[in-house]
C-alpha cells in the first residue's frame, strides 16, 4: 500500500509539474506572436507610412521605424527632423507613438530629396507653373522649365479626389476658411490659410491649395493642402515653434503682392494667375512594409 501512495504522489507532482511547464511556455511565446512593434496591417495605413508606396524611393534604402511612448521626430533626428517629415510626407502634429514611419539608412541620401524632375519640358514657356503628382503626393514651382521649389503635398482621398488635369490658379484668399467643413469637435470652420483656388466643380464645388495638416498619405476632401505650422499653432496651439510653412511659400511666390500689389486678406479674383497640372492616381497601400 505504502508503494502504491507513492506512486500516486509522483503522478500528482508530474501532472502539476506538467501543467506549470505547459503554462509557462505559453506565456512565454505568446508575445512572439506578435512579431517587432509595428502598427496595425488592418490600418489603410493610417498609422503605417512604411506601407504608402511612393515610386521615388525605390533607390533609396530606408527602413520603419516604430514611434515608442515619449519619442518624437526632434528627438529621434534632432536638426534632421524637417527632411525626415518632408520624405514621409507628414507634420510633427501627426507623429505619435503606435505609428510607423519611413526613416532613410543614410540621411545624405535625402537631403536634397525630391520627387519632381528639375527640369520639366512642359513648363518650359510659362513664367511661372506649378505641377502636382498625386501619385508621388508632392508639389513643384517651376520657373521656365526649372524647379524653383518643390514640397510635400496631401491630395483628396480615396472617394474625394482631386481632380486630375490643367488648371489655373483664379482666385487668392490669404484667411479663408472652409465652407463645408468643421475643425474636430466642431469648433469653428476648418482654416485654409493661403489659400489658391484653381477649380470649380460642376456642383460649385471650389477646389484650393492651402494650409491644412499633413498626415503622410492622401487625406483631403479634395483641395490640395500643404504644410503650415503656423496655422497648426494658431488652431491647435501645437507645434510651439512653427518651422514649416510651405503654404506661405507658394501663396507668396504664385499670388504675391509682387504680382498683383496690395492683398487685402479675402478673396479676391486673379487674372491670369500660374498653370496648375495635376497629374497621376493615387499611391499604393501594401499589405505590410516592403521587404528591405
Amino acid at each position: 500500500m505504502r508503494y502504491s501512495r507513492m506512486k500516486l504522489s509522483h503522478k500528482i507532482v508530474l501532472v502539476m509539474l506538467f501543467t506549470m511547464v505547459l503554462v509557462g511556455f505559453t506565456v512565454l511565446r505568446t508575445p512572439s506572436l506578435t512579431d517587432t512593434p509595428a502598427a496595425s496591417p488592418e490600418d489603410k495605413a493610417k498609422e503605417d507610412l512604411s506601407r504608402v508606396e511612393y515610386p521615388s524611393l525605390k533607390n533609396i534604402k530606408w527602413h520603419a521605424q516604430f514611434i515608442e511612448p515619449h519619442q518624437s521626430l526632434e528627438s529621434l533626428f534632432g536638426a534632421d527632423w524637417v527632411l525626415v517629415a518632408r520624405f514621409n510626407r507628414v507634420d510633427r502634429r501627426h507623429v505619435y507613438p503606435g505609428m510607423t514611419i519611413k526613416v532613410p539608412d543614410n540621411m545624405a541620401d535625402i537631403r536634397a530629396y525630391t520627387p519632381l524632375p528639375l527640369f520639366y519640358q512642359p513648363a518650359a514657356r510659362h513664367d511661372k507653373y506649378i505641377l502636382v503628382d498625386v501619385t508621388e503626393q508632392w508639389l513643384g514651382a517651376y520657373e521656365r522649365g526649372k524647379l524653383a521649389f518643390s514640397t510635400p503635398a496631401a491630395t483628396g482621398k480615396e472617394t474625394t479626389e482631386t481632380p486630375i488635369g490643367m488648371f489655373r490658379i483664379s482666385a487668392r484668399d490669404r484667411n479663408h476658411t472652409s465652407s463645408l467643413y468643421k475643425t474636430a469637435g466642431d469648433e469653428e470652420q476648418y482654416p485654409m490659410d493661403n489659400a489658391l483656388r484653381f477649380h470649380i466643380g460642376t456642383d460649385n464645388v471650389a477646389y484650393w491649395l492651402h494650409a491644412r495638416d499633413l498626415p503622410g498619405r492622401p487625406a483631403s476632401h479634395g483641395c490640395i493642402g500643404l504644410f503650415d505650422e503656423e496655422m497648426q499653432k494658431r488652431t491647435f496651439d501645437t507645434p510651439q515653434q512653427p518651422v514649416l510653412k510651405d503654404s506661405q511659400k507658394l501663396y507668396n511666390w504664385a499670388a504675391g503682392e509682387e504680382e498683383y500689389e496690395d492683398d487685402p486678406g479675402t478673396a479676391e479674383e486673379l487674372e491670369d494667375g500660374p498653370i496648375l497640372e495635376v497629374r497621376g492616381s493615387l499611391p499604393r497601400y501594401l499589405d505590410r512594409p516592403p521587404a528591405k
